[in-house]
């Protein structure tokens, strides 16, 4: 569930790399099983819209979102609008799934999207955009400067961008000694994700950099082909990394998030009370998310790495982290 969940699970597709044969295979396999997901399926109202995610299961957080997100839909449209949901893996991978929603296969999404349709997707990992949750909330939320140029990028794919659904605030996770500076940084090797532009963050942080897939993350952690993971919230690293990481320094260097997602022409096809009803209901769901995202952030913060049963020394917060909460 884990790798499903992270944003740096999707694979690194250069622009070089996939030909367009290749996409429109993709695309094809993506329809077929779209189709036959819906087979069994008939819509009861006179509309009916098809939510997913990329990365969660029902019983995930993301999961549970997205079904809050589409009920409340369902719920306040009248009976006019009826719904379906679909989780992780349910229609294929991450990609495919991504597919199918820029095809309009899909109406809306809690999506991590991959930087392979547009670069300049990793906006969303622009280092120091935001640096405090009450900044985050106002820059993502309808009207927020973070949201108008996400709306500029996302609708050249055919895709309205409502908000944030965000995880929190990154650092950097590490064995045997930290850096609060980039002078102790420079003995460091980190593991970053295969993504633009978390390299060249850690890079200018003064670290040593390895661009790793998730999956790899603890073997090389522990063979010692890096020396800690950067680019994750706290809860990541200490719920997975805990017995081969020593400390965690909130650098917050990066704003993790993933995203609440509309296709562009079902948008546009529906009255103006739906769109408001599915705007809304998208931006209850991203306060929440935000609160709950702020809360388990603190309550992490409050966690001591240990290995083999033993304590680990508490680390000092670094000079970002001492200047918001």
């Amino acid at each position: 569930m884990l790798c499903n969940i992270r944003n740096d699970c999707y694979v690194a597709w250069s622009e070089n790399n996939p030909t367009r044969r290749k996409k429109m295979f993709r695309s094809i396999f993506s329809a077929v099983v779209f189709g036959a997901a819906l087979a069994a399926t008939a819509a009861s109202a006179e509309i009916e819209l098809r939510f997913a995610t990329d990365s969660g299961d029902r019983e995930s957080p993301s999961g549970i979102a997205l079904a809050a997100w589409a009920n409340a839909v369902k719920e306040g449209s009248n009976g006019e609008i009826d719904v379906k949901i679909f989780y992780q893996n349910e229609l294929g991978g991450q990609l495919e799934v991504f597919d199918l929603f820029v095809a309009g296969e899909i109406d809306a999404m809690i999506s991590w999207p991959s930087t392979s349709y547009d670069k300049r997707i990793g906006i969303l990992n622009a280092p120091y955009m935001v640096t405090s949750w009450e900044e985050a909330l106002e820059a993502y939320k309808p009207g927020g400067w973070a949201n108008g140029v996400l709306n500029t990028v996302f609708n050249d794919l055919g895709l309205k961008y409502f908000g944030a659904w965000p995880e929190g605030f990154s650092g950097v996770a590490t064995r045997g000694a930290y850096a609060t500076d980039i002078e102790g940084a420079t003995n460091i090797k980190v593991r970053t994700p295969p993504l633009f532009p978390f390299p060249q963050i850690l890079e200018s942080m003064g670290y040593q950099t390895a661009a790793i897939d998730w999956g790899e993350v603890y073997t090389s952690i522990q063979t010692g082909v890096v020396d800690g993971d950067a680019g994750n919230v706290i809860y990541w690293d200490y719920e997975y990394f805990r017995d081969v990481l020593d400390y965690y320094v909130r650098t917050k260097h990066t704003f993790v998030t993933g995203n609440l997602l509309v296709n562009l022409e079902t948008y546009e096809g529906l009255t103006d009370e739906q769109k408001q009803l599915i705007e809304d209901a998208a931006v209850a769901v991203m306060e929440a998310r935000f609160q709950a995202a702020r809360d388990e952030g603190q309550h992490c913060r409050q966690w001591s790495f240990r290995r083999d049963g033993d304590p680990r020394p508490d680390l000092k917060p670094s000079p970002v982290d001492q200047q918001s909460g």
